[in-house]
């Protein structure tokens, strides 16, 4: 496994942003496990998460020019990932959108640096039914940007629909639209740490059982 993608679950696992029990999905799906970026809550957490997000999308070979975080969790996740770039060196601009338009002060829907004529890279959580992300492609191509690629923290590959395609919500936006989704980490990764870590192990059975059942053709 990448050194990225363990560092990102073992980050995970410490900040109790990944969970396991019973948990139900707002697909309706009841899943053994759970991953909520908003735990990673503090300046150091956030700062392991972003050097986790720029080595998987340094390891992508992604071309971009413009980072941009989706209302709500994107806004903290891109900010982050754009300071760690700044510590390495490259200092990338940032903007992000409001859920609703702002009809006073500067007003709009976006904050932060144009988007015209650059290449954007969105940074968000996760990728469930795909309906943030395609409000967030509408708004970066209206405002006159092309979207790079698409960054998540983790990919639950998933399939939309089990009983007419295996195309995970991930693999739908890349086969509609062209644009690749990089993954920090995905349900294969951890279940692959699953195999090594004793304290993991009693997970395993019921991840496992749950990729054979809703599992994307990436990951079964």
């Amino acid at each position: 496994m990448d050194d990225h993608r363990s560092r990102f679950l073992n980050l995970a696992l410490g900040a109790n942003a990944l969970r396991f029990g019973e948990f139900t999905l707002k697909s309706g799906r009841t899943s053994p496990y759970f991953f909520n970026a908003g735990c990673f809550d503090s300046g150091a957490a956030l700062a392991g998460l972003a050097a986790c997000y720029a080595d998987a999308i340094d390891a992508a070979g992604i071309g971009f020019d413009l980072l941009f975080g989706p209302a709500y969790k994107g806004i903290p996740l891109a900010t982050a990932l754009a300071c760690e770039y700044a510590r390495r060196g490259r200092d990338l601009p940032v903007a992000f959108n409001r859920k609703e338009a702002k009809a006073h002060g500067e007003g709009g829907q976006l904050i932060g640096a144009g988007l015209a004529g650059r290449r954007v890279l969105v940074v968000d959580d996760v990728i469930t039914a795909g309906t943030a992300v395609r409000e967030a492609l509408d708004t970066i191509t209206g405002a006159g940007g092309t979207v790079a690629a698409v960054a998540i923290a983790l990919d639950r590959q998933e399939a939309l629909d089990p009983a007419s395609s295996r195309l995970s919500a991930a693999q739908a936006l890349t086969a509609r639209e062209g644009i690749p989704v990089v993954a920090v980490a995905t349900l294969a990764d951890l279940l692959e740490m699953s195999t090594g870590r004793p304290e993991l192990a009693a997970q395993q059975a019921r991840l496992q059982a749950y990729r054979d059942r809703y599992g994307s053709q990436d990951a079964r």
